[in-house]
């Protein structure tokens, strides 16, 4: 960076001031841009070969990161397979044993695990666990300070006083009901799962070689060859079944397992959807550029006639949009109901990188400064023949001060930001506010923290 910095200043930057092309004004910031300069000078070439340069430097410099960092796939285990799209009238191990049997005979089955809709159940267990500790942490207290009384309302922590008529009561009886109730309901949740089956298997075999047999006969295109029959295939389907090898237990997310097939496509895709537009529409710099000179967001701030604040001002509000992005693309994955953390945490990483370079870099490159404008231009077949539309970059010369002053803020305070994690700081704070007792303020940090 340091680089970089000496080089743009000491030979881009002067060669810049060497056109003529927006006069001599001082206060003109297009005279530090690449516009000043004509088409004729032969100065041009250095942007070129600057970028190249930079682009070279740029590889480089990954290059040197990512030499000490190792790639580690996904922990699997390596003799169980993950079958999936089974019929979920399937209740009998033995049909998916006499299939392998039968299919590979080579191959020794040990032990077939169906997975179960737990969503409820698991659920139903934590706030279980929760209450019991409730009820532990005040028949405690309830022995050396006396009857304790509580509110029970989610806003009681917010309005303490008496004024907003919360009532109070018993802390050790309110939580040993809870508990009685949450027990119940977990017991007959428990009962019923064998009737939630769902349409996923765990197949364990006796060599980690015998699933590399059916691993490489299951991933062959199905419009060559089908994979292995048996006797029993008409009633499994077992040639539309997915095979893979399974995550490990401690990487699966098992109440996400019910959540499969078109619905769980569905969720996915709306769920990106509605991301993309609010981000990439919404959250853009040109969009926020546009929308704050339309509603003149910053005119109480310019009244001040202030400079610093005038000018950091817009900043700030476009720097809160680019924290917050992760954030929301961070609890979309929730959304979403991956069946692996690993996947979810990989493709979380992955949309944040893409969002930021399309929502920072990329659209406002393109000239979108305006969502009504480029939804008519999209949409309005007449509208180009009653109007004039422009695209043009939204960098050079006049919002160019806005970047930069961007980029500035995003370098000096953006890594102190991203430490003091200011969304996630709001979540915890929030959930602080709406815990009832102590007991739930302590499960809520041990969650966040």
């Amino acid at each position: 960076m340091l680089l970089v910095c000496v080089l743009s200043v000491s030979i881009i930057l002067p060669v810049n001031f060497s056109g003529d092309l927006l006069g001599d004004s001082p206060a003109q910031f297009g005279r530090t841009t690449i516009v000043n300069v004509p088409t004729q000078d032969r100065f041009l070439w250095l942007h070129s070969v600057f970028a190249l340069l930079y682009f070279l430097l740029t590889v480089l410099c990954m290059r040197h990161h990512t030499a000490s960092l190792h790639y580690r796939e996904d922990d699997k285990v390596v003799r169980t397979l993950m079958v999936t799209h089974i019929p979920q009238e399937i209740s009998d191990p033995s049909l998916i044993t006499k299939h392998f049997h039968e299919a590979y005979p080579s191959c020794t089955v040990t032990d077939v695990q169906f997975s179960y809709d737990v969503r409820r159940l698991m659920k139903l267990d934590t706030e279980r666990r929760q209450a019991m500790k409730g009820r532990l942490y005040f028949a405690g207290r309830s022995q050396k300070e006396g009857r304790i009384m509580i509110k029970t309302h989610p806003c009681a922590r917010i309005c303490p006083c008496d004024c907003c008529g919360f009532q109070k009561v018993d802390a050790e009886q309110y939580y040993a009901e809870m508990e009685e109730k949450l027990t119940d309901e977990f017991t007959a949740e428990r009962n019923r799962i064998p009737l939630k089956r769902l349409g996923t298997a765990f197949v364990t075999f006796q060599d980690e070689r015998m699933t590399a047999v059916i691993i490489q006969d299951c991933s062959r295109p199905r419009c060559r060859r089908a994979p292995q029959q048996s006797s029993v295939t008409p009633i499994l389907h077992s040639h539309q079944w997915g095979v893979r090898y399974a995550p490990a237990p401690n990487d699966v997310i098992w109440e996400n397992l019910a959540v499969s097939g078109p619905v769980w496509w569905v969720r996915l895709v709306a769920l990106n959807l509605a991301l993309f537009i609010l981000l990439f529409f919404l959250t853009t710099p040109a969009v926020v550029v546009s929308t704050m000179d339309r509603f003149n967001v910053t005119h109480p701030v310019e009244s001040l006639q202030n400079p610093v604040i005038t000018q950091f001002l817009p900043t700030l509000l476009l720097w809160m949009f680019s924290v917050c992005l992760p954030f929301l693309v961070y609890y979309s994955a929730f959304l979403e109901c991956h069946w692996t953390r690993s996947n979810e945490n990989q493709l979380t990483m992955h949309k944040c990188y893409l969002f930021l370079v399309f929502m920072v870099i990329i659209l406002p490159s393109l000239g979108l400064t305006s969502l009504d404008l480029f939804f008519r231009w999209l949409f309005d077949i007449h509208f180009l023949d009653s109007a004039n539309l422009k695209f043009q970059c939204v960098f050079l010369p006049n919002n160019g001060a806005f970047f930069v002053n961007y980029v500035i803020t995003a370098s000096l305070i953006g890594t102190a930001m991203e430490l003091l994690r200011i969304p996630g700081l709001t979540v915890y704070a929030t959930r602080l506010c709406l815990a009832k007792s102590v007991p739930e303020r302590l499960h809520v940090k041990r969650v966040i923290i």
